[in-house]
């Protein structure tokens, strides 16, 4: 039986466009399906192989039982891979007018216009749109979609594909290695300051589909870096899946910001695996806003190899009916002088759930280590739940480790103060929710701060009465 999904959504978001598409494979996911996807992409034989192995232990392996709830999956219901268009646009007019539609009405090509260095846009299963300042090109900047990635720079790709989240580590990153199309391949050479954000925009148009967008970030000595990644779907009363990588390699004295603004419809389970690498004296931050979807399971991984480098992971989720946010991050600090922060902030409503699930781990020999790991967790009503899953592995005594959390619902007195000066009581909560995230929406870019204040707003609506 196809489940219902009742909430309050924007039509700027959940509006669908008639299916027209170039090429599909049938549903359902077996060796016939992961050939036709490398053959459809032109790709050299070492690729296929990886995909076929990756198959065979996706098969294989079972489906978690830990964290959110992964009984409905079908994975015999879902296509696998959709080609919207035969050819990729270097300008907006060069896509289909359906497709360049569906974008003008998001507002991306307005966005690259005012506020971005580079922009792709993927649409079902390929990035239909690809750009990047032409000052940043001739520097040497790579950004490309992954398939042109792989296709021109193959000895650098094939030197990072796979190297921080191998074909085994789970059974979702099998199924994106076997299944991966599209994504941002990003080289930034050293020295090189990217002084404003590259963005990549995710969309899923089709019902019953699987998305598996594959992104590859290296940052060169010195180089600095802020990316952007955001994604929409419309509602459909049937499930949906989108599965992605993301390897991030972070050299010395190099920096990378990565925040994503995920408004996925209710109806997609949201499974991601992200993992970065960070050398001597670099800087790897998260920033990861997690609001749509009807389960989200992601948890960005920093790896502190180098002396005296540090990671933030700073995130939000929020949570109401029919949702489960099951996020948050891991820390392994290898390096001598490392430092980390963890800061959760969690907003539940309407029988919602969110739950954080972190590690922060110092490897032995590595001293000097500082690492804190925050959690706060916002509850709305008394049906909402929220969860803490620390996990402290400590094998080194000179190391400094804080964990608090808090978890509270919103004062009756505040409302009433806001309420006696004449403001409606579902904006008295809203206002109270949007001084909650206040930290977060600081580490954003004035325009995304101002979508996500937004996006919040329109998901308070009607949260009273």
């Amino acid at each position: 039986m196809a489940e219902k999904f009742d909430f309050i959504d924007s039509a700027k978001y959940d509006f669908k466009d008639p299916e027209k598409y170039a090429f599909r494979t049938p549903k359902g996911l077996n060796k016939e399906v992961v050939e036709e996807i490398s053959r459809q992409k032109q790709e050299p034989k070492w690729m296929l192989d990886i995909r076929l192995k990756a198959l065979d232990i996706f098969l294989k392996k079972p489906t978690p039982t830990w964290g959110g709830d992964l009984s409905a999956l079908d994975y015999d219901s879902y296509t696998y891979y959709i080609k919207p268009s035969e050819k990729k646009g270097g300008t907006w007019e060069e896509i289909p007018d359906n497709i360049k539609k569906t974008f003008d009405r998001l507002g991306v090509p307005e966005a690259e216009r005012k506020f971005l260095a580079g922009l792709g846009a993927q649409y079902e299963s390929e990035m239909v749109y690809h750009s990047i300042r032409e000052d940043l090109a001739k520097k040497g900047v790579i950004f490309l979609d992954t398939e042109t990635g792989l296709r021109e720079y193959p000895e650098l790709f094939r030197e990072y594909f796979t190297k921080l989240v191998p074909i085994e580590d789970n059974k979702f990153a099998s199924l994106n290695t076997a299944c991966w199309s599209g994504g941002s391949f990003i080289y930034v050479p050293e020295g090189v300051n990217i002084d404003i954000p590259l963005q990549a925009y995710f969309r899923i148009n089709s019902e019953k589909m699987g998305q598996f967008e594959r992104t590859i970030i290296v940052a060169d000595e010195g180089a600095k870096l802020h990316y952007i990644e955001g994604c929409t779907a419309p509602q459909y009363s049937t499930l949906s899946l989108h599965t992605g990588v993301i390897e991030i390699f972070v050299k010395k004295n190099a920096s990378v910001r990565y925040t994503t603004i995920q408004n996925w419809a209710r109806n997609i389970y949201n499974l991601v695996t992200q993992r970065s690498m960070v050398e001597e004296g670099g800087l790897m931050e998260w920033v990861d806003g997690n609001i749509g979807s009807k389960l989200t399971m992601k948890y960005p991984s920093i790896y502190l190899i180098g002396d005296n480098s540090r990671g933030k992971i700073l995130s939000i989720t929020f949570a109401t009916e029919g949702q489960h946010q099951d996020a948050g991050g891991k820390v392994i600090h290898k390096g001598k002088n490392s430092a980390s922060t963890i800061v959760s902030k969690s907003i539940s409503r309407f029988s919602g759930r969110c739950s954080y699930r972190g590690l922060v781990k110092v490897i032995k020999n590595a001293t000097g280590v500082k690492s804190s790991v925050k959690c706060d967790a916002l509850m709305l009503d008394e049906q909402s739940r929220s969860d803490t899953y620390p996990v402290m592995q400590i094998d080194e005594e000179d190391a400094t480790v804080s964990h608090e959390a808090t978890v509270g619902k919103i004062s009756d007195e505040v409302i009433h103060y806001l309420t006696s000066r004449g403001i409606k009581e579902s904006d008295a909560q809203a206002m109270v929710v949007m001084g909650f995230i206040d930290e977060f929406a600081k580490e954003l870019p004035m325009e995304y701060a101002i979508e996500l204040n937004r996006l919040i707003q329109l998901e308070m609506e009607g949260s009273v009465g």
